[in-house]
């Protein structure tokens, strides 16, 4: 048995850079007990496969999730959220912020420990122990897709160390980044077959893996390794191994195109054929007859905010949303200005906000019917717009004439925002809105509380959350989305788009989410409304569209972060300047200027984290990603 405690000690030995035998020998006894007895009842060994979820990244989370204000979807009060230094390029290789090295392959070395142990356990069914099994495969993939994602190339831990190792068998070496996605791939074929294909006991199983969610992975992790960072990569042409080989291919390969695909059909039909479907608001009970505007963008909001809907295909239920709740919630009503309870100090910033289509289903710098030069400008809102923005509310241009995801997802100043304890959508004048301008709650109140663009988080918000009091904030929890229908849907149309061009299937599955988005399918919207009207008709402009549709769809779901890097897309946008509006000002037209918020610069080291120099100098094999 000690030699199943030492293996993951081996692999402690290389994160944690201890070398002397003396210190890897005095560990052991105080882990004897608790490895010998994992494995000897059932009970015992489930506590250990729980163990093997508990190193899931929390999503979701400032303190743990990189994709929230590492790029330039969201901005902060730097102090606030530790990951934004990163968006700020304060990122080091002396204890580098985010490193997840070691938790992962101290997950990965669990993982290990229980595959090596589970057939001893005695009073396990067959059944049960293949299951077991395959879900810590899973995991064992997962945690080593994350660390492929952070690092690129990486080792290998195929299996735990024996205790015979000498110190050139643990100073482990980084593998071909085509290996690693190769053995990731191959440990969810492992997994998927003996997976269950739903949860029949949400309320003691909901979280644990599936085969769904096993083929919807390897679907993004498939569409991962064919795109630009990953698959011709000539940028890290300089990066070898401790032996001199390349550890990049650097020859596009259409074959991962094809593969990455065929996994996502795969993924679609098993979800579908299981009953996932998008997510389309539709309550058993309600309590006003609500119009179609509101019934979007609660089919929209509630697609992520409403726990286990239609579309979830795997959320983490280590990253409950409560606290991010309260964290994106705006200041709600002046009344409460010693309130801590809701900060609403997660900004979206303006390029977000611009994002988003126009009314009509494009680009808001395509559309020949909407005002681009003039968004700056300021505009009164009337009647028509009372759902959409207060009537005879001030304020920006940008904010008029807009697509649904942009009112479901965007908080603003005097737009409406559909909850708060105020459902009846046909009396408009009583419903919620944001006041904020000349006010003092744009974040020039209370230092650390409120926005800094003028820009808040709706999307994340579960709408019948409702703030009672100064310090009383009532919040509908759900376990933070990993992976939604929608997203795999978009990486069907991107791998099919790059593998064989626009199509009738490519448009199917962009189109489906843009029903459900309350717009016109995207060959009508580009001919009618477009000043480009055959960008959908070409592999380029369609490559474009998918881009800018997954971008809206997967807003503020940590998302964003990793699609502009595995696009290399990262280099273009986040060497923009964060701009917001003007915060300070006291009049409509000067508080409606640009500001610039803050100077981003990206390069191209920036795509993959920086090996921990401790790391480096513990093991040499361990060759230092380019740049660092």
């Amino acid at each position: 048995m000690k030699r199943f405690i030492t293996h993951g000690i081996c692999m402690l030995v290389v994160l944690t850079v201890i070398s002397s035998c003396k210190k890897f020998l005095d560990v052991v006894p105080d882990n004897i007990a608790t490895i010998d007895n994992a494995f000897t009842m059932r009970s015992q060994a489930q506590k250990f496969l729980f163990t093997c979820y508990s190193f899931m990244p929390k999503s979701g989370t400032l303190a743990d999730d990189p994709a929230m204000v590492g790029g330039d979807e969201l901005w902060s009060i730097p102090e606030r959220a530790a990951f934004l230094d990163m968006a700020m390029g304060f990122q080091r290789k002396i204890d580098p912020l985010g490193d997840r090295w070691t938790p992962m392959y101290q997950g990965i070395r669990d993982c290990n420990i229980f595959l090596e142990n589970i057939d001893n356990v005695p009073d396990l069914k067959t059944e049960e122990r293949l299951r077991w099994i395959a879900e810590v495969k899973f995991l064992k993939a997962f945690y080593h897709f994350s660390l492929v994602r952070m690092y690129g190339p990486i080792p290998l831990i195929k299996t735990n160390l024996p205790i015979s190792a000498d110190v050139n068998q643990v100073k482990v070496f980084r593998e071909p980044v085509d290996s690693c996605f190769n053995y990731i791939t191959q440990l969810l074929d492992e997994a998927a077959p003996a997976l269950p294909l739903t949860i029949l006991s949400p309320s003691t199983e909901a979280g644990r893996t599936t085969r769904p969610i096993a083929l919807s992975l390897k679907a993004k992790v498939l569409v991962t390794a064919a795109s630009p960072l990953f698959n011709g990569n000539t940028d890290q042409a300089n990066l070898k191994g401790a032996d001199g080989a390349s550890l990049f291919n650097l020859t596009p390969s259409l074959a991962k195109w094809e593969a990455a695909a065929a996994a996502c059909k795969e993924a679609i039909d098993l979800c579908e054929a299981q009953g996932l479907k998008l997510y389309k608001y539709n309550p058993a009970f309600q309590q006003y007859a609500l119009t179609d505007t509101i019934i979007t963008q609660l089919s929209i909001r509630n697609s992520v905010a409403e726990k286990w809907n239609s579309e979830i295909i795997w959320a983490n239920t280590q990253s409950t949303t409560v606290g991010l709740q309260q964290l994106v919630s705006t200041w709600w009503d002046g009344l409460y200005l010693d309130g801590t309870t809701t900060r609403g100090e997660l900004s979206p910033t303006l390029k977000i906000a611009e994002m988003f289509y126009s009314q009509n289903g494009v680009p808001i710098n395509e559309d020949k019917t909407w005002d681009y030069s003039g968004r700056y400008g300021v505009r009164t809102a009337v009647n028509a717009d009372k759902l959409y923005i207060r009537s005879g509310y001030v304020t920006a241009k940008l904010h008029f004439d807009r697509e649904p995801r942009f009112y479901a997802d965007l908080g603003f100043d005097g737009g409406v925002f559909y909850g708060q304890g105020r459902y009846d959508d046909k009396n408009a004048s009583n419903l919620f809105y944001i006041e904020g301008k000349f006010k003092q709650k744009n974040g020039k109140g209370k230092y650390g509380f409120n926005t800094v663009t003028g820009y808040y988080i709706k999307k994340l918000i579960n709408f019948q959350n409702v703030v009672n009091n100064s310090n009383d904030y009532s919040v509908i929890d759900y376990p933070y989305p990993l992976l939604r229908l929608s997203d795999l849907y978009l990486l069907y149309a991107e791998a099919l788009n790059e593998a064989q061009g626009p199509g009738t299937e490519v448009y199917k599955y962009v189109d489906l989410i843009r029903a459900r988005a309350g717009l016109k399918d995207l060959k009508t919207s580009w001919s009618t409304y477009s000043t480009n009207p055959e960008k959908p008709n070409n592999q380029d402009g369609m490559r474009a569209i998918i881009k800018q549709e997954r971008l809206i769809e997967l807003s503020f779901e940590s998302q964003r972060f990793w699609d502009l890097r595995r696009w290399k897309d990262s280099e273009r946008e986040l060497n923009n300047p964060i701009k917001g509006w003007d915060l300070s000002q006291t009049t409509d037209a000067a508080y409606y200027r640009t500001t610039v918020v803050f100077n981003q610069s990206f390069g191209t080291k920036d795509y993959f984290w920086p090996i921990s120099d401790n790391n480096i100098t513990g093991n040499r094999n361990l060759v230092q990603n380019l740049g660092w």
